[in-house]
């Protein structure tokens, strides 16, 4: 099968030739950690994310563009500087298998892992549009003023299912990074890799979000505002459907009424936020939207449903309901009222991935944390930072995955 170069655009390619491409002499010598090759590549594509007209269309790549900075891109690899004991190298050729439905969350990990001096090959999914487009469009016009190196070590490629072609890239390959359900994570493994080589997965994940009842009574109106704006783009960058889109929203402490006024009043305040964004869902989402909500409450899990818009939909859980987890369609939230945040740790489980807050002491949050002890929820954030990617993710240090090590010993 012949493979679509998605970046650097051309023609279409086959295995052995992306293959035989990565393995080729790169100019000036071959990148290394760090590199300022790379380092100026990514700033310049930076630079194009971040441009006014694009960053208002997709607002998403403004996050993606500063996350790409070459200040912070500096400030990424300052760990990883080799010392006499231990020297840092490139961890080698890295094969990337992201995700359809976040179609921008391959850039990071491509990003850290060429920072980190890998030759990488990227399968790019043929539904991907928008935002992906526009990446796509962005790196191969930061590829102009860009080292040579760059198009020689980094390949972004499209094609269908295509067992043969997966297998000689997974075989070909020293680390292979899985974006995905459960179901496409074992389907990938199946194809097995070099002795030496292996995965860096990212499965089936779920998030959830944390109101403070009493602190959200402590807070200004302005601070209220933000809080609801960080959450609704926290939920609806990606229709909900990211791994660290909050599903479930808790209500924490305060009295039952208390309780019920900040619902009231978040979710007047929300509606209102995902009308002035212009964020609205189609007939068949809202169609959606409703039946699965219906199905909370055929089979007991909600007692109460409130469809504030099409856009904003909340299902109170029954007192001894489990967790939701699963997606319900865009702007669909469950609701659960909890004593405390430390009664939120028996309902967690390894697959929880994102806790995002409002209105809570630090030192809140760092009890819970502590008592948590690694079984569940691997990052902790305020509300509106859940998307915002960092170079540790799902408890992994990908910059450290990324590299591998020498150690010296005189």
């Amino acid at each position: 099968m012949m493979l679509i170069s998605r970046f650097p655009v051309g023609p279409d390619l086959s295995v052995a030739d992306v293959l035989g491409s990565l393995a080729a002499p790169v100019p000036d010598g071959p990148l290394t950690v760090g590199d300022d090759r790379v380092v100026d590549f990514l700033a310049g594509f930076a630079r194009r994310l971040l441009a006014p007209a694009l960053a208002r269309r997709y607002p998403e790549l403004g996050s993606l563009g500063f996350f790409l900075r070459r200040g912070e891109l500096r400030r990424a690899v300052t760990g990883l500087a080799s010392t006499d004991e231990v020297l840092v190298f490139p961890r080698g050729m890295v094969f990337h298998v992201p995700p359809a439905n976040v179609d921008t969350i391959f850039v990071y990990s491509w990003a850290l892992s060429a920072l980190a001096g890998n030759p990488n090959v990227v399968r790019v999914s043929a539904r991907a549009a928008g935002a992906a487009t526009a990446v796509l469009d962005a790196l191969n016009e930061a590829l102009a003023d860009a080292h040579p190196a760059i198009a020689r070590t980094q390949r972004m490629v499209t094609y269908g299912r295509d067992d043969a072609t997966t297998a000689a890239l997974s075989a070909a390959c020293d680390l292979r990074v899985i974006w995905g359900g459960d179901a496409s994570v074992r389907a990938i493994r199946a194809h097995p890799l070099a002795p030496r080589a292996r995965d860096v997965t990212f499965p089936d994940r779920s998030s959830f979000a944390a109101l403070s009842v009493p602190g959200w009574a402590g807070l200004s109106p302005d601070a209220r505002r933000g809080g609801v704006a960080g959450f609704a783009n926290d939920a609806y960058w990606f229709d909900q459907a990211a791994c660290a889109s909050p599903r479930t929203l808790f209500l924490v402490g305060g009295t039952s009424s208390a309780a019920a006024a900040a619902r009231e009043e978040f979710v007047a305040l929300l509606v209102a936020e995902v009308a002035a964004r212009g964020w609205d869902v189609d007939p068949a989402m809202a169609v959606e939207k409703r039946v699965a909500t219906y199905g909370l409450a055929a089979s007991g899990v909600a007692t109460h449903l409130d469809f504030a818009t099409n856009a904003v939909a909340l299902a109170t859980l029954a007192p001894a309901a489990p967790v939701a987890r699963t997606w319900l369609g865009a702007g669909t939230f469950p609701v659960a009222a909890l004593d405390s945040l430390s009664s939120l740790i028996p309902l967690l489980s390894r697959r929880d991935q994102t806790l995002s807050h409002l209105g809570f002491p630090p030192t809140e949050l760092h009890d819970f944390a502590r008592a948590l002890g690694g079984r569940g929820i691997d990052r902790i954030v305020p509300f509106g930072r859940a998307l915002t990617f960092g170079a540790i993710w799902d408890g992994y240090d990908l910059l450290h995955e990324f590299t591998r090590r020498t150690t010296l010993v005189r």
